[in-house]
């Protein structure tokens, strides 16, 4: 898995097999668009309208198991995308970690599930380290990357590096890609 940020909302993420690219038309103006979605699946929106994703209730909700070998002409999309929340889009691999982006100052319902997820925040510091603390409640993903401006992150790590209880943190940069 690759996650690339450019900035704001702008993610271009390699899992599963399949390139997604979240909020390509917020992306910067030293981003060339053209070449951000080349190659991409599937484009969404995370950020203001996401309408192309349907509503989810993620409080019950179960990664889904690989398939079996035997199975493999009943396979699944290997890629699912569903919107967990108001700018929170959950992204669903066969076989790898879910990836949770949260853009939104609502936190969306994390579960047992998010155990093992990469999660993106994106946002000021102060929403950061709400859905931080917020999730490390409940669940200890694998990894929560940090997409914002350098301002935003000093009082964000000083604040989730007392709870991340074994979790990751990076902070990501602009156009520098972090492979987990």
């Amino acid at each position: 898995m690759k996650l690339t940020w450019f900035a704001g909302t702008t993610i271009r993420i390699h899992t599963g097999g399949q390139i997604l690219v979240a909020d390509a038309d917020h992306a910067p103006d030293f981003v060339d668009r053209n070449e951000l979605v080349s190659g991409a699946d599937r484009v969404f929106a995370l950020a203001g309208d996401a309408a192309n994703l349907a509503p989810f209730d993620a409080a019950r909700w179960r990664p889904r198991r690989p398939p079996n070998l035997i199975d493999e002409a009943a396979r699944p999309p290997e890629v699912v995308l569903h919107r967990i929340g108001e700018g929170a889009v959950l992204v669903d691999a066969t076989g790898e970690p879910s990836v949770v982006l949260v853009a939104g100052s609502r936190q969306p319902t994390f579960g047992r599930w998010a155990d093992g997820a990469v999660v993106v925040l994106f946002g000021n510091g102060d929403t950061m380290i709400a859905n931080g603390i917020q999730l490390l409640d409940v669940a200890r993903p694998r990894l929560i990357a940090l997409a914002a401006d350098e301002a935003a992150l000093d009082p964000a790590i000083a604040a989730l590096k007392e709870h991340l209880d074994g979790a990751a943190l990076v902070a990501l940069e602009p156009g520098l890609a972090v492979e987990v």
